[in-house]
């Protein structure tokens, strides 16, 4: 078993992921292991306007559900955002709190 890297939740992050429907948590409890592990996941997209490196786990399961999360630092996985997805566009209100998570952790 490889080591895995750490995760670190930021703001409200990880009581957002408990709150999401369970076969949506198991998702995305997988996808973080395999961040965890080295790898990719299996759906994401990159999110650089909130920042180089940050990433977007994308789950669809009976709607939409994000989870933003960067890794390139190389002590920890930080999860800035988990959320439903509503529309089409991520909200300026979902970007806009995970830009600030991100600021958190570069000072």
């Amino acid at each position: 078993m490889t080591n895995l890297k750490p995760i670190t939740w930021l703001g409200t992050s990880r009581d957002d992921v408990k709150s999401l429907p369970e076969k949506v948590r198991q998702i995305v409890g997988a996808e973080l292991m395999a961040v965890q592990s080295g790898y990719e996941p299996s759906d994401w997209k990159p999110m650089s306007s909130i920042g180089p490196g940050v990433r977007e786990i994308r789950v669809q399961y009976e709607g939409q559900y994000r989870v933003i999360y960067i890794a390139k630092f190389g002590e920890s996985i930080y999860v800035l955002h988990a959320f439903r997805k509503k529309t089409q566009r991520t909200s300026r209100q979902d970007l806009d709190l995970a830009r600030n998570r991100l600021k958190q952790i570069k000072r």
